[in-house]
């Protein structure tokens, strides 16, 4: 398979399930183990080789996926700007501030205890199987109450501490566990959903930047393909992620996460049949 062909599955796989709740980094792992098992990448490949260039095209991906959604919030970027000495404005960017504080002091210190996200099947299976599970009895749970449409100071701080769990359990899913959190305390699904994207957008782009800043030096002997490569991942990521958010954006007003529940489920299960059978 040519290699723009596999660039360009893994920037349309990312941007399907960077925002929707199935994990992008568990579906990632995933497809880079399909590539080796397949030999339709060797195993010392930049692309599913762990080292500078690999962790370099994932982050600039990811960035092309977020960076894709700012404009399915038109109103809340015109609040923003023109609106931002209003109370109800002011808040609403506060707490988006202080889950963005929180995720960033718990990412830093994972930096200082040289924290390495484990890429193996496993733990991407058991935390896909909980995560589903979760979604499943929450949901049920939530059958015929109703939901609040404020941000309260406790879902804030739930939503920073489910950005801190998804960093660290491959497969969790960072929109999946900040929906769950914030669903658990009582809001709503369209304000669940988006909430945590707001707060997800400055997180992702303020880490995505970093890690670029970091590795781009170690990056200095790329191939000459790599970054046209990475431009192209780029640019899928981006355009795909629009379409998804666009869509579970409007699903979400009539619907409910169960769908995600099973498919997280579903996906666990074949993954561990796969384990099992060696």
């Amino acid at each position: 398979m040519p290699l723009w062909i596999t660039v360009l599955l893994l920037g349309i796989i990312e941007g399907i399930t960077e925002f929707i709740p199935i994990s992008s980094t568990g579906h990632l792992i995933i497809a880079e183990k399909v590539f080796e098992l397949t030999q339709v990448l060797p195993r010392s490949h930049w692309l599913v080789q762990a080292g500078p260039l690999k962790d370099l095209f994932n982050v600039v991906i990811q960035s092309g996926a977020v960076l894709a959604v700012l404009p399915l919030f038109p109103h809340r970027l015109r609040q923003f700007v023109f609106e931002w000495r209003t109370p109800a404005t002011r808040d609403y960017l506060l707490k988006i501030l202080a889950a963005f504080a929180l995720t960033g002091v718990g990412g830093v210190l994972l930096e200082k205890n040289d924290f390495t996200l484990p890429e193996h099947l496993l733990p991407v299976a058991v935390a896909l199987a909980v995560g589903g599970v979760l979604f499943l009895v929450v949901e049920h749970r939530l059958k015929g109450r109703r939901l609040l449409d404020e941000i309260t100071w406790p879902i804030v701080l739930a939503v920073g501490a489910g950005q801190l769990l998804a960093a660290v359990f491959p497969g969790t899913s960072r929109s999946g566990a900040t929906i769950l959190l914030a669903l658990l305390f009582g809001l709503n699904r369209v304000a669940a959903t988006e909430f945590t994207f707001l707060v997800g957008i400055p997180t992702m782009l303020a880490a995505g930047g970093l890690k670029i800043l970091k590795t781009v030096q170690q990056a200095s002997a790329a191939p000459p393909e790599f970054w046209p490569m990475v431009g192209l991942g780029f640019v899928a990521a981006a355009a795909v992620s629009f379409i998804a958010v666009k869509w579970l954006l409007r699903y979400v007003q009539t619907h409910t996460f169960v769908l995600f529940g099973w498919y997280r489920l579903g996906l666990s299960a074949v993954l561990l049949l796969f384990l099992v059978a060696g």
